[in-house]
C-alpha cells in the first residue's frame, strides 16, 4: 500500500479472515438459537447450490416461469424456507414471533440473487394479511394448506400470492385507491353471503403458481361497508387468470405477472371476520389495517435483501482488486503490484471501506428492526384486548385515548436511561409492568424503524452497489462478473420501490420521528452514546452523539420555524422540509445500530470460543468501520440540517441592510485607533459607496448561536475518523480471503 500514509502503517492492523457465521451469530444476536443457526445454513445451501447455478446458467434472461425456476419451489420446501412462517401447529418448526427468521432467510437468499429472495419471501406476503388478522378457523385452514405435506400425507402444497397494486393507471397511486371491488351476488335468509370479486392486479409476484390470493378490494355495494382484503381460490367460480408475465429487468428468478380475477366466493373468506349491521356487511379490518399491520414487517426483510447485496460484494471487489495486475507485463509474485493490485492505492481501498461500512450499518439497522418485531409481536397480537384493560376505544378515539398516556411513556423512557442507583425503582417496575406503556413504547419506535430500514437500506443501498460495480472496473458491465454484481444493483433498483417507493417511507417517518415517545427515546440514545463515547472513544460513538444533537435541535426549530414568507416550515405539504430531515434520521439510525452490534461482539463474543480466538482483530476492525460510518452519517446530516436551518431565511440585501456595512474611511479610521480592528469588518462600501459585487451583507448568526455551537462541536467531532479510514484500509489489504467464491462465478 504505497499510497498510504507512513504513520498509519505503523498501526497494527488485522484482519485474517473475513467475518463468518460465529462472529455474525453474536453481533446480530442468534448465537443461542440453534433453529435459527440451522435455518441459515439450509437457506445458504439453495442460495449458492440452484439459485447460484439457475443464475451463471442465463435463467435470469427469460420472463416466463420455467420449469428450471419452478424447481426452486421444492428446493425452498425441503430446506425449511417455506415453513419457516408458520406456527408449529400448522407445520412449522419456529417457536414464537419469526421476524428475524425471515430477515435471515432472505438475506442469505439475496446474498446470491434478489429475485429468488423475493420469490421465496412472496408467499409469506400472500398469508401475512391471514395470518396477522385473519380469524382462527382461516389460519387453521390456510396455514396448514400452505405447509409443505408430512410423512405419510397425500396432499399437494398450496401456494399463495398478495394482490394490492392495480393496473395502471392506477398502479403506484395511493394504497388507499382500490380498483377492485366487492359486491353482494346472492344473500339468502340464515345463509352464508355470496360475493363478487372484481380484481385486476399489478406486478403480482408468485402468479405463476399461486392457487390462493389475498386481495384487497373496495366496497362496490351499498350492502358492504368499506374496503377489506379477501382470500380467492383458483377453484372459485368464475374468471382466475394468472396473467401475462412481467417484463421486468431484475428479479427474474420470482414469478410476476398481471392477474385478473372475477370470482364468486363466500362471504366467510374476508380476512378478519365481519358482523352484520342493518342489513350490511361491516368487515372487522379494512384493507388499510391489514396492510398496514402486514407491511411494517415485511418492509424490514426488503431492506436486508439490499444489505446483503452489498457485504457479498466485498469478497469479490478484493478478489479484483489484488488480480487486476497478474500476468501482465512486468507481473512477478512476491511484489507489491502482483499481491496488492489495485490494493496499492489509496482510492480503490477507501471507496471499499465505504462499501463495507455501508453493509454492516444497514444490516446491524435491518436486523435490530426485526429483532424489535419479534418483541413487539406479542403485544401487537393482543393490542384488542390491552385496550380493552385500558379502556381505549377503537378507531380515531383511540388517538386521542392514547394521548393522555404519553407522558407515562415518555416517563418510564427518560427512567430507563438513568442509571439503576438514580432512578425511583418503585415507579420504574410500576411502569415496566403496565402493558399498554410497554406497547406504545415498542410501537413508537417500530414506527420509525420499519420505513428506515426500507428507505435507507434500499435507497442508499442502491447507490452503494453502484459504487461496488465501479470498482469492479470493466469486468462490472459483463454478465459473468464475480458475486453477480451487475444483477444485484439492477435488483437493487426494483427492492427500493417495493412496499410503497422511497416517498411512502420518507412520509411515515415525517410523522412517526416527532413522536414525542420516539424523542424521548432519541434524547436517550444521545445520552447513550455520550457514554459509550467515554468507554470506546475510537468508535465515533461521539461523533454520532453530536450529530444527533444536531439533528434533534434542527427539528424541534423546524417545527416551530417558519420561511421568510411567514410560512410555517414542518407541514405535510412541504417534503422539501421532511423529506430530507427523514433522511438524516436514517444515517444516524444505521450509524447506531451499528456500533450497538460492535459493542455486542465485543462484550459477548469472548463466550464463544470460535469467537473469542480472533476477537481483538474483529472489534479493531469494526470499530474503525463503525468510526468511518459515523462520520459519513454525521456529515450528511449536518450538510442536510444546515441547509433546512438557513436556507429558508431571506438573504440580507444592500437595500434594506445597509447600516450592517461600513464606509471604506470609517474603516480607515478604525484602523488608526485599533489597529487591526478592520480586519473583522465583512462587509464594507468603497469611497464612492458602491457595494461589493455580491448578493448582499454576509449573513449573521443572531438567535442561531445554539445550533452553529452544535455545528461546530460536530465538525470537532471528525477528528480522527480518516485515520480509522486509513487503518481500515490497510486491514483490507491484509485480510485472507478464499481461493474462489463458494458458488458460480
Amino acid at each position: 500500500m504505497s499510497a498510504a500514509n507512513p504513520e498509519v502503517q505503523t498501526i497494527q492492523s488485522s484482519l485474517r479472515a473475513l467475518p463468518g457465521d460465529d462472529v455474525r451469530q453474536v453481533m446480530w444476536r442468534f448465537a443461542d438459537r440453534y433453529d435459527l443457526q440451522m435455518l441459515v445454513q439450509s437457506a445458504r445451501s439453495v442460495a449458492r447450490g440452484p439459485v447460484a447455478r439457475l443464475v451463471a446458467e442465463g435463467a435470469r434472461h427469460t420472463h416466463e416461469w420455467t420449469e428450471e425456476k419452478n424447481a426452486l419451489l421444492k428446493a425452498y420446501d425441503d430446506a425449511g424456507i417455506t415453513s419457516v412462517f408458520l406456527e408449529p401447529e400448522y407445520g412449522g418448526f419456529i417457536e414464537g414471533p419469526k421476524n428475524l427468521a425471515l430477515a435471515l432467510a432472505a438475506f442469505e437468499l439475496a446474498w446470491v440473487d434478489g429475485g429468488a429472495a423475493t420469490g421465496a419471501m412472496a408467499g409469506h406476503l400472500g398469508l401475512s394479511p391471514i395470518h396477522e388478522k385473519g380469524t382462527e378457523e382461516q389460519k387453521a385452514e390456510y396455514m396448514r394448506r400452505f405447509a409443505p405435506p408430512g410423512p405419510g400425507e397425500d396432499r399437494e402444497i398450496e401456494r399463495s400470492a398478495f394482490a394490492l397494486t392495480e393496473p395502471i393507471p392506477y398502479v403506484g397511486v395511493d394504497t388507499g385507491v382500490l380498483g377492485g371491488k366487492v359486491s353482494v351476488k346472492e344473500w339468502k335468509d340464515g345463509e352464508e353471503p355470496i360475493l363478487h370479486v372484481e380484481k385486476r392486479g399489478r406486478f403480482i409476484t408468485n402468479m405463476a403458481f399461486a392457487n390462493f390470493v389475498s386481495a384487497a378490494v373496495d366496497s362496490g355495494d351499498e350492502r358492504i361497508k368499506g374496503s377489506c382484503m379477501i382470500i380467492l381460490e383458483e377453484t372459485d367460480p368464475g374468471v382466475y387468470d394468472r396473467g401475462t408475465p412481467t417484463k421486468k429487468l431484475v428479479h427474474q428468478l420470482s414469478a410476476t405477472s398481471d392477474p385478473v380475477f372475477s370470482l364468486d366466493v363466500p362471504a366467510d373468506r374476508i380476512i378478519g371476520g365481519y358482523t352484520v349491521e342493518d342489513g350490511t356487511i361491516v368487515p372487522n379490518y379494512s384493507h388499510g389495517e391489514i396492510i398496514d399491520a402486514v407491511f411494517r414487517r415485511t418492509r424490514v426483510t426488503v431492506g436486508l435483501m439490499s444489505a446483503a447485496k452489498l457485504l457479498s460484494a466485498v469478497e469479490p471487489v478484493i478478489r479484483y482488486q489484488r488480480g487486476r495486475y497478474r500476468g501482465g507485463v512486468g507481473d512477478q509474485e512476491g511484489t507489491p503490484r502482483h499481491e496488492l493490485g489495485l490494493q496499492q492505492k489509496e482510492d480503490a481501498l477507501h471507496r471499499l471501506v465505504d462499501i463495507w461500512a455501508t453493509g454492516e450499518a444497514s444490516a446491524s439497522l435491518g436486523f435490530a428492526a426485526a429483532r424489535l418485531f419479534d418483541d413487539l409481536d406479542p403485544l401487537d397480537h393482543r393490542r384488542d384486548e390491552i385496550f380493552a384493560k385500558y379502556d381505549i376505544p377503537k378507531g380515531r378515539q383511540a388517538i386521542r385515548a392514547l394521548a393522555e398516556w404519553q407522558d407515562a411513556a415518555v416517563e418510564y423512557l427518560r427512567l430507563e436511561a438513568r442509571p439503576e442507583g438514580e432512578r425511583d425503582a418503585d415507579r420504574f417496575a410500576e411502569l415496566a409492568d403496565n402493558e399498554l406503556i410497554q406497547y406504545l413504547v415498542r410501537d413508537s419506535l417500530a414506527n420509525v424503524l420499519c420505513p428506515a430500514v426500507k428507505l435507507w437500506n434500499t435507497g442508499h443501498g442502491a447507490n452503494m452497489m453502484r459504487e461496488a460495480v465501479s470498482l469492479m472496473g470493466g469486468y462490472g458491465i459483463t454478465e459473468d462478473c464475480p458475486g453477480f454484481l451487475p444483477q444485484k444493483w439492477m435488483d437493487a433498483q426494483l427492492e427500493a420501490t417495493y412496499e410503497g417507493p422511497e416517498a411512502v417511507q420518507r412520509r411515515q417517518l415525517s410523522v412517526t420521528m416527532r413522536d414525542p415517545i420516539f424523542l424521548a427515546r432519541f434524547e436517550g440514545w444521545i445520552r447513550e452514546m455520550r457514554r459509550i463515547a467515554g468507554l470506546r472513544p475510537g468508535s465515533g460513538a461521539c461523533t454520532l452523539a453530536s450529530a444527533m444533537d444536531l439533528w434533534l435541535w434542527t427539528l424541534r426549530h423546524l417545527l416551530e420555524a417558519k420561511d421568510a414568507a411567514g410560512s410555517p416550515l414542518y407541514k405535510g405539504h412541504r417534503q422539501g422540509v421532511t423529506f430530507p430531515m427523514a433522511d438524516a434520521l436514517c444515517w444516524l439510525l444505521a450509524s447506531r445500530c451499528q456500533i450497538m452490534d460492535l459493542i455486542e461482539l465485543d462484550e459477548k463474543g469472548r463466550d464463544h470460543p470460535t469467537v473469542a480466538e480472533g476477537l481483538s482483530e474483529y472489534v479493531e476492525f469494526f470499530t474503525d468501520l463503525a468510526h468511518v460510518q459515523a462520520a459519513n452519517a454525521a456529515g450528511e446530516a449536518a450538510r442536510i440540517c444546515s441547509s433546512l436551518v438557513f436556507g429558508y431565511n431571506r438573504h440580507p440585501s444592500w437595500v434594506e441592510d445597509r447600516e450592517r456595512a461600513y464606509l471604506g474611511r470609517e474603516l480607515e479610521v478604525l484602523e488608526s485607533v485599533a489597529p487591526g480592528l478592520c480586519s473583522c469588518a465583512v462587509d464594507a462600501f468603497d469611497d464612492e459607496g458602491d457595494a461589493p459585487l455580491k448578493r448582499g451583507p454576509c449573513v449573521r448568526f443572531d438567535g442561531y448561536e445554539p445550533f452553529t455551537l452544535r455545528r461546530g462541536k460536530l465538525d470537532g467531532c471528525l477528528t480522527g475518523s480518516r485515520l480509522a479510514k486509513d487503518r481500515a484500509a490497510l486491514a483490507v489489504t491484509r485480510v485472507t480471503i478464499p481461493e474462489a467464491l463458494d458458488y458460480p462465478l
